[in-house]
């Protein structure tokens, strides 16, 4: 999967090395995720941008951590074969001051946060959704632990490390 990453108004570091290790983390335990054929957008933005996003496109006049916008059915993704024209499989977008502020009242490092972001909204992009039933939230926050530790990330769920 192709990552096209782009910062507007978060500290310095070394968000978009972050970005695509969390992106190689989800492709190693949702192989979908791995089809060469596949792009993504990812913007590291401010809670404004995001509310904005979030109240156009979603009607929820506030903002979130993570914004995922696939452009692909799950179908779809399970169906791309790895030869072809490049897809895009959607755009995802962080919001700086909600994710920093998660990551303290968690007390984790922001990195970590917004490693497991990524992740989430990836998994998302590619079908995945936690709203469906308890079984499927189980199921992506499983697959989110595990991209997490293959990173050296712990449980951001902090219920399943041994």
């Amino acid at each position: 999967m192709n990552l096209e990453t782009d910062l507007e108004d978060w500290p310095d570091g070394e968000w978009e090395t972050l970005a695509d290790k969390a992106s190689q983390a989800a492709a190693s335990i949702a192989s979908e995720l791995a089809n060469s054929r596949l792009s993504t957008s990812l913007l590291f933005t401010t809670d404004a941008e995001v509310r904005t996003l979030n109240r156009e496109w979603r009607q929820r006049d506030k903002p979130t951590n993570v914004l995922s916008f696939p452009m692909l059915s799950r179908d779809e993704v399970l169906d791309l074969a790895p030869d072809g024209p490049p897809a895009m499989l959607g755009d995802l977008a962080l919001a700086y001051e909600t994710c920093a502020r998660e990551a303290e009242e968690k007390n984790i490092p922001l990195e970590h946060h917004a490693a497991h972001l990524i992740i989430h909204g990836l998994l998302h992009l590619a079908g995945y959704d936690h709203e469906i039933s308890t079984e499927d939230a189980e199921h992506m926050e499983g697959l989110e632990i595990q991209a997490l530790a293959s990173m050296g990330i712990a449980d951001p769920y902090g219920d399943r490390d041994s």
